[in-house]
């Protein structure tokens, strides 16, 4: 990992080239293609069934793509698994267990060494932001901020050089989601790559560098946000992706 934290030769931490999957039954998805660098805010904006959790899994090898290519730090790979933390836009996680015991259960099977999990789930305990008390509630009894921050706490633990977000502050109430945006930008600042989807263009706006508006399955608009305000002479990212999608 710390090889991939360090790669500077290529100019992008992740490349992906013309990625398409297509089903039996539903819509084709993509050619999708962009470009990240390391330390890097990628956000892939679209209304629900755009293709952005598609093209999530396809790069965590998920789904496997009907063609296209990801190179990670210049050299070709079949998918980011085991170099990316992935926290869905669903909370997974199991009611019975205490958020201290599902930090340390994640870690170990990450890990496979007890020691080492007690150390990660010690870690992902204080990115929580969550209080010693809290951590020794059950699941079951968090809200659902609660339980996105262990989400995102194990995932950042677990020091992936990519960290890949579903959604990462719907629904959530505005302590939450600032705790969570926080730690994205100072993740980013350490040298982590993180990809995020979102329909919260205040967010997008915020942390990306670099915004993709999808829609029916492909890119349709590509580049930082003033890049695109100016582009579609908007106010803001919300006029710009009504605009971009109209057309």
């Amino acid at each position: 990992m710390s090889s991939l934290l360090a790669c500077t030769q290529p100019t992008y931490m992740l490349v992906v080239e013309g990625l398409v999957k297509e089903f039996k039954k539903g819509p084709r998805i993509g050619p999708i293609s962009f470009k990240i660098s390391r330390g890097g805010i990628f956000a892939l904006v679209g209304p629900n069934g755009a293709g952005k959790t598609t093209t999530i899994r396809m790069l965590l090898g998920i789904y496997r793509p009907s063609a296209g290519e990801i190179y990670l730090c210049g050299k070709k790979v079949r998918s980011l698994q085991g170099v990316a933390s992935y926290v869905p836009e669903e909370s997974a996680v199991y009611p019975r267990l205490t958020g201290y015991e599902h930090l340390y259960f994640y870690a170990l099977l990450y890990t496979g060494d007890r020691a080492h999990a007690r150390l990660l789930a010690d870690k992902a305990a204080k990115y929580t932001g969550l209080s010693t008390r809290d951590l020794k509630r059950k699941v079951q009894e968090y809200s659902k901020g609660m339980k996105r921050r262990l989400l995102l706490g194990i995932a950042l633990a677990l020091e992936t050089p990519i960290l890949v977000l579903d959604e990462p502050t719907a629904g959530l109430d505005v302590h939450s989601a600032v705790h969570i945006r926080n730690l994205i930008k100072s993740e980013a600042e350490k040298g982590k790559t993180i990809i995020l989807s979102s329909h919260n263009m205040f967010e997008v706006e915020r942390l990306a560098d670099t915004v993709a508006f999808i829609n029916k399955g492909r890119i349709v608009a590509l580049g930082t946000p003033r890049e695109l305000l100016e582009k579609y002479s908007a106010r803001d990212l919300e006029e710009a992706f009504v605009k971009a999608t109209s057309r």
